[in-house]
This record gives structure tokens, sequence and C-alpha cells, in this order.
């Protein structure tokens, strides 16, 4: 670990400053910033329109940079105040830390170790959840949102809210954010994670004195922040898995094979889309090892583009296999009336177990019903190969019509 007596350096040599936003802490911000400075000499106090002492007690600060405004924004309209200013400073990463007193400053050293390693990364501060102390309220946001990340990214993170982060600002320099209060930190992390940031996250302590100023409101932000996770979740749906399904065709040069394919057999679009539908009926299909070679086979046998079905087949790229599984599960327990469910924690296991060839064993072992899988996948297999089929046949019919009249 950097020792103490050399985080200034380092952190001053790496361009790294800390960003504190602020709203009516009069109570802890000063021995907050004091804290911080004794490890980093660069800090941006974002003052968002305190009432209270807290504007008369940072006049006092002379070697801080002090962003203020008078009316109150929110914190997340605050820390792209910080964002912006350190970008203006020519900072390259800016680390935010909250002023209630809440996080430890000499945790900042285990945050500079870990950029030593991932100099392209956001860095999140883990806090213990379950540790004595952390309000009932603070639990279930934390887990709601930890859930909700990772169905937009499919990545896990033990604390999503965590507000002690350090983010590699010099790749925000084109960004647009849009939204002010708690949920930007929603959107940073989501938004980051679709745009290929790596983020890891590092164990912190952290406190919760009974006199500890929070202004999160259960109702409004709650509210905000799930109305953010529905639009992020429609997104990631209708354009950021279709879009890494793409890219990832692309870079394994799957779109070149096929449009060889399509031209030298001109299929026609009955036949490209049952190649379609079909591949993703066996992407899904419950015999995990076997589906690339049973593919390849029944399409020779039904006499459909082998190229198309392998390259359909792909769904089950293993981003996608928690969705796969669950979805399969899911369709299984509806058809057979069972309230078994899957946990977050059994998907993951099973994802890394159906890798390693282990997955039907696995299964089993954690007490599911490898019936109501089968059942299940073969039903969402068909029903979702269907849609493919059709929607890519009414798509090729419509491009065929107006390429007709065009000519």
């Amino acid at each position: 670990m950097i020792e103490q007596s050399k985080s200034k350096d380092f952190f001053y040599d790496r361009k790294v400053c800390v960003i504190i936003p602020t709203y009516n802490n009069q109570s802890t911000v000063i021995e907050v910033i004091d804290d911080v400075k004794a490890l980093c000499r660069d800090v941006i106090v974002v003052n968002d329109g305190s009432t209270d002492q807290t504007a008369h007690l940072l006049i006092s600060k002379r070697d801080i940079e002090l962003v203020e405004y008078k009316s109150n924004k929110g914190k997340g309209y605050a820390i792209r105040q910080g964002f912006k200013r350190a970008l203006e400073l020519k900072f390259d990463y800016a680390i935010t830390f909250d002023a209630d007193g809440q996080h430890f400053a000499k945790d900042l050293l285990m945050f500079a170790d870990k950029l030593n390693e991932e100099p392209n990364a956001i860095i999140i501060g883990s806090r213990n959840i379950a540790a004595d102390g952390m309000p009932t309220k603070n639990t279930f946001a934390n887990k709601f949102s930890n859930f909700w990340f990772w169905v937009e990214t499919g990545f896990r993170l033990p604390d999503t809210q965590s507000g002690f982060r350090l983010y590699p600002i010099k790749q925000y320099n084109k960004s647009r954010f849009f939204t002010n209060k708690y949920e930007f930190e929603v959107e940073v992390l989501v938004r980051s994670s679709w745009s290929g940031i790596k983020i890891i996250p590092v164990a912190v302590d952290v406190l919760y004195p009974e006199d500890r100023v929070s202004h999160f409101r259960p109702l409004p932000d709650f509210g905000r922040i799930s109305v953010l996770n529905t639009l992020l979740v429609l997104i990631t749906f209708i354009y950021i898995v279709p879009r890494n399904v793409f890219l990832y065709f692309k870079k394994n040069k799957f779109t070149t094979i096929v449009n060889e394919q399509l031209k030298a057999h001109n299929e026609t679009p009955f036949k490209i889309s049952s190649a379609l539908g079909f591949g993703v009926f066996m992407g899904i299909a419950p015999i995990w090892g076997f589906q690339m070679i049973v593919a390849a086979f029944l399409a020779h046998f039904l006499r459909l583009n082998k190229i198309l079905v392998l390259a359909a087949s792909n769904i089950s790229i293993p981003p996608m296999i928690p969705f796969l599984v669950y979805f399969s599960y899911k369709t299984g327990g509806f058809v057979l009336n069972s309230e078994n469910e899957l946990t977050r924690e059994t998907l993951d296991q099973l994802k890394t177990q159906m890798l390693d060839g282990e997955f039907y064993a696995t299964f089993q072992q954690l007490g599911y019903s490898i019936f109501q899988y089968v059942i299940g996948a073969i039903i969402f297999g068909l029903g979702l190969g269907l849609l493919v089929g059709i929607v890519s046949f009414l798509i090729l019919k419509i491009s065929q019509i107006f390429r007709k009249q065009t000519n």
C-alpha cells in the first residue's frame, strides 16, 4: 500500500483531486476537509446551496477550490459541477467523498493502490451493508440498486450506492448526463459500464454517527431512482443487448461470414428467417455443451443454412447465460405452477459451472428442479425462436419489396 507520507505526491502526479459535495453539513464538513487534505492536496468542495452555516465555515478554508451556488439542486448536480471544475483544472481523476462524516480518509490509500493497477476504471468503495449502524432503509435500497445494476449491465457489485468513488473523469469530457439528484450515481455507473469502463469495488470502512445528517428522502428519491431504473432496463433490452450481440458477432467476423453465405446461397426470406429462428431455439435448448454440434447436424438434416443457424445459436454467449437460464426456469415454473425461484447468487454459480460443463450437477446439488428448467427452456426457446423468425421474415420481406420499388 502507498505510504501516507507519499500520498499527496502520488495523487498530484496522477492528476487526482477529491470532490466533496455538501449541503447543510456544518457539523462535519470542516473535519472531513481537513482529513482529506492530509492525504490529497487538491480538494474541490461543492456547496450545493446550503442554508446553515456551511457557506460561512468554508470561507475560512483558503486551500480548497470552492464551487457554490445559492439554491439546492441535488447531489448529482453538485458532483457534475465538481467534474466540470476538475476538468477545467486539467485533472484526470476525481474521487467523490461524502461530507457527512461516514467515510474514512485513510481509505484513500486503497484507492491509490487500485488506481496503480487499473488506471482506466471506476473504483467504488464497498461498505459492509450488514455492518452495525447502517440504517435499514439504506440496506434495502442498496440491495435494490445492486439487483437492477446487474439486470442493466450483467455485472454484480456489492455496493452500488456508495458515494465514495474514483472516476476517470478524463473519459467523461464529452459525456452528457441527465439526472441531478441521488439517481445520478446510478446513471453514471450504468452508462459507464455500457461504455466499457471497468468498475472495481474496494472494501472501505464506514461510520454512521447518531447525529449524521442525511438528505435522502425515501419516497421522492427512491421514486426517481425507480423511474430511472425502468428507463435503463428498457434501453438495456431494446438497444444495449442487441448492440452487444452485434458487436460480439462483428468482432468474431460472423457478420462477414453471414453476408457471404447469404450471397452464395441466394436464400429466400423464409429460409433465412427459419434458420435464424431455429438457431435461437438451439442456443436456448437445454443441451449445454452439445448445442453447436446438434444445431449443425439438424440444420443439415433440415436443409437450413448452417452458418446462419450457428450464428443465431450464439445467443448463449456468456453475458446472456444468466438471463436465458432465469427466463427458462421462470417459464417452466409458470407452466408447472411452481413458485421455486432462482437466486442471483445461484445464477452466477450456474453460469460458471455451465461453462465448465457441470451445469446440471450443480443445478441438482442446489436443490432446483431440473425438470422445471428443461420444460421451461424448451418452451421459452420455441417462443423466442418463433418470435425471431417472424420478425426477421417481416423485415426481410419489407426490405425485398422496398428494393423492388426502388429498382
